[in-house]
């Protein structure tokens, strides 16, 4: 029997908030007083505290754990995905890992964008700038990092990234792992301390990643000063195109767009950038008032969660979408959204990145291609 006296150690509450959605929603607009629901905050302290000392859920390790799974995948990519997409072998890895088996398990990329940046001559001259390869760019969409490059560069910037393989810490947050999460972004920060200390920015391409910069750093390390630097920092690539390249004219695309706005966007990073890159590049954008896909990170893929996440996409993304036109352009800068998008509709929504580098070579594809 669960004790009494701590608030927090409640079996019940912990399956309730494990079958809830995890966001940051806002009741502002249109109502009396604004209120905030933090969603994703309450669901990780909560779980910090009821998890101490006990056996989680198997899906907190195989997909809090995410970033280090990934970075032992590139050492055999092809064999991983070979495995874990093999009858027999992928149910028993789902099982395992508390995984949905309605849910494809990612396929990792044969090279990642450190690598693929490591391997490439640096573009001579520009304005610095530091480019925050996380986890799912690097390991599992680095077409986005790739085409990101193309538009920076393009804009006269010349592109870094850190000198050794970081992590924001976002997984470890989401399933309530926090003391891993302080330590991971510890380290990340201590990475990123030269770049923001020297006033260059920090350009995010993962909402949920850049959110965690934005957000959850200053919440986790509220007195740490450099903290608040790396926080201050940190940029969208919709607002680093904004604010240090306002001259800078992307190639008109002259399409129709159906835009996917991630959660983190509405709620901490906001979106009014990219609306105005969107403008400037000619893009016709109707902004979806869908809410969030479903797929919340890892809330859509972990095992019994599948109805409810489906049930999202269903309400306004999914229908939107399969009822536009074949030619008209899916924008979804989110990992979690692309994969809803993907697994509801069989679309493949384009990063804001992707979309902007097909406008500077209307003939490269690659953006295009799901990898």
């Amino acid at each position: 029997m669960a004790s009494t006296s701590d608030p927090l150690d409640l079996p019940a509450l912990a399956a309730e908030l494990a079958s809830t959605v995890a966001g940051q929603v806002d009741f502002g607009a249109g109502a009396r007083a604004p209120v905030s629901v933090d969603m994703a905050t309450y669901k990780a302290e909560f779980f910090a505290h009821h998890y101490q000392g006990r056996l989680r859920p198997a899906a907190h390790y195989s997909m809090g754990w995410l970033p280090l799974l990934a970075r032992a995948a590139t050492w055999a990519p092809r064999v991983v995905n070979a495995l874990t997409h093999a009858p027999g072998i992928d149910r028993a890895i789902k099982r395992a890992g508390g995984i949905d088996s309605a849910r494809e398990i990612p396929r990792f990329a044969p090279q990642g964008l450190r690598a693929w940046l490591r391997a490439r001559p640096a573009a001579p001259g520009g304005t610095p700038v530091l480019q925050w390869p996380d986890t799912f760019t690097n390991y599992l969409h680095p077409l986005v990092g790739r085409a990101a490059v193309q538009v920076l560069e393009a804009a006269e910037f010349a592109v870094q990234i850190p000198d050794r393989a970081l992590c924001c810490g976002l997984t470890w947050i989401s399933t309530g792992q926090l003391d891993i999460a302080r330590r991971v972004l510890a380290r990340a920060v201590r990475g990123l301390e030269p770049a923001a200390g020297a006033g260059i920015p920090i350009m995010g391409l993962e909402p949920s990643c850049t959110a965690v910069f934005r957000h959850d750093l200053g919440q986790l390390y509220p007195d740490w000063p450099v903290a608040g630097q790396v926080a201050s920092a940190t940029v969208t690539l919709a607002e680093l195109l904004r604010d240090h390249a306002p001259d800078w004219q992307p190639p008109p695309t002259d399409r129709r767009g159906l835009v996917q706005t991630h959660c983190h966007q509405h709620a901490v990073v906001g979106f009014d950038a990219d609306l105005r890159v969107l403008l400037k590049a000619g893009v016709n954008a109707q902004r979806l008032d869908s809410g969030c896909c479903g797929l919340a990170g890892n809330f859509g893929v972990e095992r019994g969660h599948h109805d409810v996440s489906i049930a999202c996409a269903e309400r306004v993304l999914a229908p939107a979408i399969r009822n536009a036109p074949a030619e008209t352009t899916v924008l979804a800068d989110g990992f979690s959204c692309r994969t809803q998008i993907q697994h509801t509709t069989g679309r493949h929504a384009l990063h804001l990145a992707e979309l902007l580098a097909l406008g500077l070579d209307p003939h490269d594809h690659h953006a295009e291609e799901h990898e």
